[in-house]
């Protein structure tokens, strides 16, 4: 089975008859009028998507600036971390991922500061914090993954140490850098990539 058409279906059952008219209305620019008023539902509108080629498993920008419009930044989020994720267990991702888990476990009570550095708005850290309130662990860690979806491919391990420096963090700083020389040096990163 397709996960990009999994995907779809999903999206499909979450959204409502309002949303589904919003949508519909959007897309008058790119679909005839005849053809929207045929649609029923979020599958038949994926459908014609997906026939028409505005769409397709490498191909969601439209469908993101679709999502946004409509005010609907989980599905945005789902459909960010489905072209994340179907991008592979890059080396970069690896490396990535071993940087977090160091400062997961290195950066204390501290990580606002390290994460405001990194660029990520107040309102989302108040959310992870709303989210996980006695859990600082888990702060962090939802932190940084809120910061690589906002950055997506451009969310960079030199920009994490670049933060790390600019908070005067550079012990964890120098344990991410050394954490990489080993990765780089022949260690498989494949245990990370479950994370």
């Amino acid at each position: 089975m397709d996960p990009f058409l999994t995907l779809l279906h999903s999206f499909s059952s979450s959204l409502s008859d309002a949303e589904l008219s919003s949508l519909k209305f959007l897309c008058r620019g790119k679909i005839g009028k005849r053809k929207l008023e045929c649609v029923r539902s979020g599958v038949e509108l994926f459908n014609i998507f997906l026939e028409q080629q505005l769409i397709a498993s490498g191909k969601v920008a439209f469908l993101e600036e679709l999502f946004v419009s409509i005010k609907r930044e989980d599905l945005v989020s789902q459909l960010k971390q489905f072209v994340e994720e179907g991008e592979g267990a890059s080396a970069t991702n690896c490396l990535q991922k071993a940087a977090i888990e160091v400062i997961c476990e290195n950066v204390g009570r501290d990580w606002r500061m390290l994460i405001r550095k990194l660029g990520l708005s107040e309102v989302k850290i108040d959310r992870v914090v709303a989210a996980n309130p006695l859990n600082l662990h888990e702060q962090l860690v939802q932190s940084l993954r809120e910061w690589q979806r906002w950055k997506g491919k451009d969310a960079k391990v030199a920009d994490l140490i670049k933060g790390l420096r600019e908070c005067n963090m550079n012990l964890v700083a120098d344990k991410v850098e050394q954490k990489l020389l080993t990765l780089n040096t022949g260690t498989s990163c494949s245990y990370l990539c479950s994370w």
